[in-house]
C-alpha cells in the first residue's frame, strides 16, 4: 500500500487548506485512515482519524476540534482533511496514515503546512 498526500502550502492566519491522501493497494473501507503532524524537534501527533463502517467514525485532537474536518471517499480510496481557521501553531509536516493490522501500518511522504502570522 502506498499513500500519496497533497494539498499543503503556505497560508495566512485564519486561512484554510485541504489535504488529500490517496491510497493505492488493499485498503478496506473499514480500515482506519487519518492524519498526523510533526514539528521540528516535536513528536508526531494524531490530528484526526476516520473509520468507515457505515457512516464513518471520526476523532480529533482537542487542538483542532471545530476547525478541522476529516472525510473519506472509499470509492476513490482517498481521505481528506479540511483545515479552517488555521493558526501558526498548526504549522507542521502533515502525514497521511492508514492502518490494517499491528503489522500493517502505512505512512505517506508528508506535506508541509505553514501558517504565517
Amino acid at each position: 500500500v502506498q499513500l500519496q498526500a497533497s494539498g499543503g502550502g503556505l497560508v495566512q492566519t485564519g486561512g484554510y487548506l485541504r489535504l488529500s491522501c490517496t491510497a493505492s493497494g488493499s485498503i478496506r473501507s473499514g480500515d482506519p485512515m487519518g492524519w498526523y503532524r510533526q514539528t521540528p524537534g516535536g513528536q508526531r501527533e494524531l490530528v484526526a482519524s476516520i473509520t468507515s463502517s457505515g457512516y464513518g467514525y471520526t476523532s480529533y485532537a482537542d487542538s483542532v476540534k471545530g476547525r478541522f474536518t476529516i472525510s473519506r471517499d472509499n470509492a476513490k480510496n482517498t481521505v481528506y482533511l479540511q483545515m479552517d481557521s488555521l493558526q501558526p501553531e498548526d504549522t507542521a509536516v502533515y502525514y497521511c496514515w492508514a492502518w490494517r493490522s499491528t503489522t500493517q501500518e502505512y505512512w505517506g511522504q508528508g506535506t508541509q503546512v505553514t501558517v504565517s502570522s
